[in-house]
């Protein structure tokens, strides 16, 4: 089944927002979307008429199997999009994703296999995330935030939460990416703020909102 552009766009947002709550509400899609809700009404109607919605009155929506089925290919295609722009074409982590956003709509899926293929089957995109394979089998990744890291533990930072152009620059400044390993020194109880050092460079101390916003590999 083909879908247009503001098809997979609805249903792309619908899977992400239903990771945080159970359902799914008109608002909060609208919100999401940036549109009017009557406009994100009119476009539930259409999804429901091609089977990809379970609606439950008073409560929401949420993607059934075939929509989860059709989102976690648009999420493939659009975080291996990503990978290959950081990794093949040198782009900054913090300049790709909206280009992603318009080639992960190219749907032909030689080409999207054929990118897994010369890409070696990434298992996660620039900014952590993970990336569904070909069935739709999403890697497992075990990970807390820093700001549940044990002081003076050594950690590797796994994924970052919020991937706007603003956090990835404040990341970018001191000097924090994927793989890179840091110690928490300290926690001040005052604001919840942390004190990190990564290796060769001076401690540095991150707000609580930052510190929530980045992953590390938990064993």
């Amino acid at each position: 089944m083909n879908f247009s552009i503001s098809e997979e766009n609805y249903i792309k947002s619908i899977y992400h927002l239903q990771q945080q709550t159970d359902t799914v509400t008109t608002n909060s899609l609208a919100n999401e979307l940036q549109t009017r809700p009557a406009s994100v009404t009119d476009m539930l109607k259409k999804l429901q008429v091609k089977n990809l919605l379970e609606y439950e009155k008073y409560k929401g929506f949420r993607l059934n199997a075939t929509g989860n089925k059709v989102a976690l290919n648009i999420v493939r295609r659009h975080r291996l999009w990503e990978y290959f722009l950081v990794t093949k074409l040198g782009f900054e982590w913090d300049k790709v994703h909206a280009i992603a956003e318009e080639l992960e709509h190219i749907s032909s899926k030689d080409l999207i296999q054929k990118l897994d293929n010369f890409l070696n089957y990434p298992q996660t995109d620039p900014h952590g995330d993970p990336i569904p394979d070909v069935h739709g089998k999403i890697p497992v990744i075990r990970q807390v935030s820093i700001a549940e890291v044990p002081v003076k533990k050594n950690v590797t930072v796994s994924s970052v939460g919020n991937q706007s152009p603003e956090m990835l620059e404040l990341l970018d400044h001191y000097h924090i990416g994927i793989g890179t390993s840091l110690k928490v020194t300290m926690r001040f109880s005052f604001d919840g703020s942390v004190e990190i050092k990564v290796l060769k460079q001076a401690a540095c101390i991150i707000s609580e909102q930052v510190a929530k916003n980045i992953f590390v590999y938990h064993d």
